[in-house]
């Protein structure tokens, strides 16, 4: 995968890009990302990216000029059409299910705004997908920008040590995950569950799934609505249901 980013400001990504996962990502030659400074693609004197909104308002706005035409730069090297993301705080929720359908990509470009906005033309003439990671404003788009390449990257063949560890994390499933344990087993007299020592895989596995049942119904009951239970799930949350009714 390649991944070009567009940004005003190019030094805020090094630190991130270039360790862990995503080092471990380029390491292994399934990810590479270049950085655009798409100011250096404007044709007025004063190199200006944003003027004042038509119609009064607060704050500047992007103009459509330089970000189409770094784009337009960036599209003419690469003979694979983009995926090309607007980080925007309107944009759709972010989720994993996006994070495994971007990671089918070969090329995805990031626009990485600033000031009160953009302009509209760039969001319905130029990109594929507008993406927001939460109902809250950042003073630009880098950081989102940041959280959606490493979420995508670390899905890439071959990128974590052991491939069975993105299937399983949460919300991959379906599911939030469930809990971890390593040694010692007993740790100032909290101990480790004792199935998890058994060595009996089908009962760990069953607890396992029990454990994240009872976590997603805990913490994120909502995730449930769209989870296809099985039978045994759909017993094991009516005594979930039932012990809660009764504290």
């Amino acid at each position: 995968m390649h991944i070009d980013i567009l940004t005003l400001f190019p030094d805020m990504f090094p630190g991130v890009m270039n360790h862990s996962i995503l080092k471990n990502a380029q390491d292994k030659q399934k990810l590479t990302y270049n950085l655009v400074n798409f100011r250096e693609y404007t044709t007025n004197k004063h190199n200006k990216v944003d003027d004042y909104p038509y119609g009064g308002g607060a704050g500047m706005v992007l103009t459509p000029q330089p970000v189409f035409d770094a784009v337009d730069a960036i599209t003419k090297e690469h003979s694979s059409t983009p995926r090309i993301i607007l980080m925007c705080p309107q944009g759709e929720p972010y989720t994993q299910q996006k994070a495994e359908e971007l990671a089918e990509e070969d090329h995805l470009i990031f626009i990485c705004g600033h000031y009160e906005g953009y302009d509209e033309r760039i969001r319905t003439h130029l990109v594929t997908d507008e993406l927001s990671i939460g109902d809250y404003i950042l003073t630009g788009g880098e950081l989102g920008a940041m959280v959606v390449i490493d979420s995508v990257a670390r899905l890439l063949p071959d990128v974590l040590g052991n491939e069975a560890s993105a299937p399983e994390d949460s919300f991959s499933t379906g599911l939030l995950e469930h809990p971890h344990y390593t040694r010692p087993a007993d740790f100032r007299g909290m101990k480790v569950p004792d199935v998890l020592m058994s060595g009996h895989h089908e009962n760990i596995a069953a607890w396992r799934k029990e454990q994240s049942l009872l976590r997603t119904y805990e913490r994120r009951p909502e995730l449930l609505d769209h989870y296809e239970l099985t039978e045994q799930d759909q017993n094991h949350l009516k005594k979930l249901r039932q012990k809660n009714s009764h504290q």
